[in-house]
């Protein structure tokens, strides 16, 4: 913050100017009064006597009667069998416990103090159409910041995330009074067993909490539930009247006779009632909840107006299963909390950082959700404002769906009025949320469906792959969006088959998505660009770069191992200006379905010699990208760097990657402007090598609503024949690429079902390096497994374009072309899979916006993008420097004046250099000395090549050096400058980012994140601002001078040399 005070005629900095507003009120005794939860855990003590949690425990299980009168007898069951007083606790499977629940969640995070990471994306049914009656919770969707603004990484820049969170009644902002109402100071929402129990029967300083029962009789059915929505309500805001400053939402009293109201509802419910009734800030809101065990569940409550959440299932549980010796005995009470507390805390800032959110207290009812498949009635009611564009479920399928849970964890009682406690029933169920379970939750990716794909690809047996169609797309219709629609077919107007494009020709149209070299093994990758080269298809490198030898010019045609698209991430690993000269494509990655808001992460168990040489950084060590690019910080930086990257090679593409939510069809009319030439939309079902399971589970949409949202904006904005669409996430048959064409899509991308095709069996291992058939493994014994072949891609790839071809036939068209955008062509399915699909509204996807701008053309990519570089760089290459690339000799050019218009000098003449003679540079030491004088513009020498050096008298913008690829950059300040250089910026913000090599030399102060992810290169300056060096695995970086905030954080290669005085 900067202050330019006209009248007293001087400059107030940002320190000066932040401290002289703290001391203009008296800040410090608005704070006398803030109450301290340990205060409240003393004053409890002195009052009421020190209390356990097996205390806590069995009072509350004695007051709900699951211990009354059956204790002798669950002891002489749990004698008989160790696990039985895990499974007697009906509460689990009434609040869809499972073991994998224990297994891969909860275990995990309590040892590791962090979430547990899974693999292969989400290819389970969505809760708006399952038969397994999910939680409330898995209805919404997190959403995430893409171009707009840049997410935070929450660990490297920790010093900016907190969940500290004031909660209680709130007083007049704008009151000078120092006796302010004091509130409760809580460090994080998540809280123990002992710290609810304090909050419940505290009287500190006259604060007083009233504990709301969220439940209603079992004998209501159904119909019980709006009942006790009202009860909950008259009860909340009746609690703020009387003055109550604590609010606790509790299901502690369900039983066999009272069923729950789901927490996120009744939360909903008294949120918004209270703020309608202008009584919010009078209170705090508290939940106490079983339903509640993992980090989306947590975000969901706070995302909704939760103050603090306490998960007492969760403990109970876990405490029980130590007792059980399930895990270990070591692990005591304490122990379990923090570890669970610190997994649960390290996600919610990990959720929050993806929509650039730093502190708890701006998360907390902010609503950052999409919710997915529930009614109108209940958003209105619940979740008022939030978006929600397909209708769905209703109070009454809530209902229901809660009466089902209840009757499976209390089904009717034998003779003995006991069978809930000892029968069959007790077992949890699995019904295979997170993997494939015989009789569970329905998968796309079922192991029929897989033998059936394996058994076509190799074969090339189209009747095999008929059958892999039709299993498929019934999977689809009982999982996904695209299945509810149907295309309509008609034979008065097909056409014979003969008459349509051949299916060489649709396949150029197909993609294999982006997985990086280190996530996928060297056969399986390369096997992959193989088979697409040969059918002029492209095949993508993912974000871990690609060894040079791949891009050699002396390939066969039937063997090229070259990625057509070079994916360009946030990381930068291995992006040289040579990597980017031998691409037909240059994908920005902005996000990834699978993990949207998140950077990529490869576990270090994996990062081998040969993966960390062309990653450019440490074997052994783990890689996780950070979530924002540090060069797009807006709309404006995005085209910037789409700029840059058509400076560096002008014969490729710029596409940029984005993920499906709600919005993605305004930020597309922004990448269109910004001059991308195409555009990726990928839904949330899409693969990943590692990522945690909130990250798999419940970020992103379907890439259904945003394809066709992308459509419909840019057709709506003229922009749609400026970029060419492509839709990405789960498509395997010809009826998926028909859905995506008709709904806009001019390219299809597909990932998982070829590595199907090349082995995969979906273990789901991906992030273990135990893949059993080699391919998501850097073992080389495993590897030596992989018996993939680039033929299987090829006969998969034609099986799917003949069947693309059969559907254009039935539909009367000639070619793929000609279907793109007829939404007209498709129906919702008269007969849903279940009731709650009967209540999906398509309106939102099926809207035809060509009817209403009938004169728009939206033929993607029909006209070209303007990429001209600078006439400064231009002029250089067509005068001095023309016929110097083909036979270079040591010259020095000279100096000319260069502007701040002048963007991404050097990129050119660097893609001239290394189409030519790749990372080596210029040939023979041949050495080109450019002098420059001015202030420089953007992206000065962004991959600047080897044998380069460019000399600049004057200053320069952002991002100096970005990828330098071997040159050398030289700025000092103009000779005749007065100003002390170690004390004046000379180069703005992020130079030096993701440079592998070369040497860069300041007279002067660099702003902030200096070298951020410095992989190579040498640099010498006088001073940095905050995060310099940070995420930095390679090079040499000396600062004479000044450095500010979090200087290398995460820095795990390199040297960094401070001379700070």
């Amino acid at each position: 913050m900067l202050l330019v005070d006209t009248f007293a005629k001087k400059i107030e900095e940002d320190e000066d100017l932040k401290l002289r507003i703290a001391l203009s009120r008296p800040h410090k005794k608005f704070t006398h009064n803030r109450i301290y939860l340990d205060q409240l855990k003393k004053d409890d003590v002195l009052s009421h006597g020190a209390i356990t949690n097996e205390y806590i425990i069995k009072k509350h299980l004695q007051q709900i009667g699951v211990l009354e009168g059956r204790t002798e007898r669950i002891q002489r069951a749990t004698n008989r069998r160790r696990d039985l007083a895990l499974h007697s606790d009906r509460r689990l499977m009434l609040f869809s416990y499972t073991p994998d629940t224990f297994s891969m969640i909860l275990v995990p995070m309590i040892i590791e103090k962090k979430e547990a990471l899974g693999s292969m994306g989400n290819d389970a049914a969505l809760a708006c159409l399952s038969d397994y009656s999910p939680l409330l919770f898995s209805y919404f969707q997190q959403l995430f910041a893409q171009v707009t603004n840049p997410p935070i990484d929450p660990f490297r820049e920790q010093i900016v995330m907190s969940l500290r969170c004031p909660v209680g009644p709130e007083s007049n902002l704008l009151c000078t009074d120092s006796e302010l109402e004091g509130r409760i100071l809580l460090d994080q929402p998540v809280l123990s067993l002992v710290d609810l129990e304090v909050l419940k029967r505290t009287s500190y300083k006259h604060w007083r909490s009233k504990v709301i029962e969220c439940v209603y009789p079992t004998r209501h059915g159904a119909k019980g539930l709006l009942p006790g929505l009202d009860r909950i309500c008259s009860e909340a805001c009746a609690a703020a009247l009387d003055g109550y400053q604590i609010i606790i939402l509790s299901d502690r009293r369900v039983g066999k006779d009272c069923v729950p109201i789901a927490s996120l509802l009744a939360l909903g419910a008294v949120h918004q009632c209270l703020i309608k009734q202008r009584l919010r800030m009078k209170v705090a809101l508290v939940v106490e909840s079983g339903e509640v065990k993992q980090v989306h569940d947590f975000c969901v409550l706070l995302g909704y107006g939760a103050d603090a959440v306490c998960p007492y299932i969760v403990y109970e549980t876990c405490f029980r299963l130590r007792s059980m010796g399930l895990i270990e005995k070591e692990l005591t009470d304490d122990i379990i909390y923090n570890g669970y507390k610190a997994g649960i805390e390290r996600g919610i800032f990990k959720v929050m950082a993806k929509m650039g959110i730093s502190t708890l207290h701006s998360y907390k009812g902010a609503q950052i959700f999409e919710i997915v498949g529930l009614a109108q009635e209940v958003v209105d009611r619940c979740f008022t404002n939030s978006v929600s564009r397909l209708g769905g479920a209703n109070f009454d399928i809530l209902a229901q769906e809660a009466m089902r849970r209840h009757r499976m964890a209390y089904p009717a009682p034998d003779a003995e009025g006991d069978n809930y406690l000892y029968g069959d029933s007790r077992v949890l169920v699995s019904p295979g949320i997170y993997h494939w379970r015989a009789g569970g939750e329905k998968h796309i990716n079922e192991p029929v469906n897989v033998a059936k794909l394996q058994a076509a690809a190799r074969l090339n047996d189209k009747k095999s792959y008929q059958e892999f169609s039709q299993a498929s797309n019934f999977a689809q219709r009982l999982c996904s969006l695209r299945g509810q629609l149907e295309i309509k077919t008609n034979t008065l107007i097909a056409i014979p088959l003969t008459e349509v494009e051949p299916a060489s020709e649709i396949v150029k149209r197909f993609v294999t998505g982006a997985m990086s070299f280190g996530s996928i093994s060297w056969e399986t990758h390369t096997t992959l660009a193989i088979a697409m080269n040969r059918i002029g298809a492209k095949s993508n490198t993912g974000e871990g770069g690609e060894k040079p030898e791949r891009y050699r010019k002396d390939q066969p045609a039937d063997h090229n191992i070259r990625s057509a698209i070079k994916q360009v991430a946030s990381a930068r690993f291995g992006v040289t200006s040579a990597y980017l000269a031998n691409a037909d494509e240059l994908q920005i990655k902005m996000a990834q379905g699978a993990k949207p808001g998140e950077g990529g992460e490869l576990p270090g168990h994996k990062v081998t010699k040969e993966i960390a040489a062309t990653r450019k950084s440490t074997p052994g060590v783990g890689l996780i990208s950070p979530p924002p690019h540090h060069d797009i910080y807006s709309i404006e930086d995005l085209a910037q760097l789409i700029y840059d990257l058509k400076a560096a090679n002008p014969k490729a593409r710029v596409s940029v990657k984005l993920v499906s939510e709600a919005g993605v069809g305004i930020v597309a009319a922004g990448v269109a402007k910004g001059n991308a030439d195409h555009l990726t939309i990928s839904g949330h079902d899409g693969g990943t090598g590692a990522s945690s399971w909130t990250g798999i589970k419940h970020a992103g949409l379907p890439w259904e609503l945003g394809v066709a949202e992308t459509h419909q904006v840019l057709t709506m904005n003229n922009l749609r024949s400026r970029i060419v669409l492509q839709a990405d996430g789960q498509i395997r048959t010809g009826r998926d690429v028909m859905i995506a064409a008709l709904l806009g899509a001019d390219e299809y991308g597909m990932s998982t079902a070829p590595l199907i095709v090349l082995g995969c069996t979906m273990m789901r291992k991906c992030h273990l390096n135990t893949c059993p058939v080699g391919i998501a493994t850097q073992d080389p014994i495993l590897r030596a497994k992989f018996a993939g072949k680039p033929e299987h891609v090829v006969n998969y790839m034609f099986m799917v374009a003949e069947e693309v071809r059969y559907f254009l036939a039935r539909l009367g068209l000639r070619s793929l072309s000609d279907a793109i955008g007829r939404v007209d062509l498709l129906y919702a399915n008269p007969n849903p899979v279940n009731k709650k699909a009967t209540l999906l509204e398509f309106g939102s996807i099926l809207a035809n916006v060509s009817r209403l701008y009938p004169n728009v053309c939206t033929v993607g990519g029909s006209i070209k993008q303007n990429h001209e570089i600078s006439d400064l760089e231009k002029g250089i290459l067509n005068n001095e420097l023309a016929g110097f690339f083909e036979k270079p000799v040591s010259k020095s050019l000279k100096s000319k004046t260069i502007k701040n218009t002048d963007r991404a000098f050097g990129a050119r003449l660097s893609y001239e250099i290394s189409i030519r003679y790749g990372e080596n540079g210029l040939p023979n030491n041949s050495q080109l000395n450019i002098s420059l004088k001015g202030s420089a513009g953007q992206s000065f020498c962004a991959f600047l090549a080897k044998g380069v050096t460019v000399n600049l008298e004057g200053d320069a913008n952002d991002y100096v050096g970005k990828c330098l690829s071997g040159g050398k950059i030289v700025i000092k300040p103009w000779a005749n400058s007065k100003f002390a250089s170690e004390d004046n910026v000379i180069i703005g913000n992020v130079a030096l980012y993701g440079a592998t090599s070369g040497t860069g030399f300041f007279r002067g102060v660099g702003g902030e994140r200096f070298a951020v992810r410095n992989s190579g290169a040498t640099a010498v300056i006088e001073g940095v601002g905050d995060h310099g060096c940070e995420y930095m695995t390679g090079g040499r970086v000396v600062v004479l001078k000044k450095f500010g905030r979090n200087f290398a954080a995460a820095m795990s290669g390199g040297f960094a040399y401070v001379f700070d005085q």
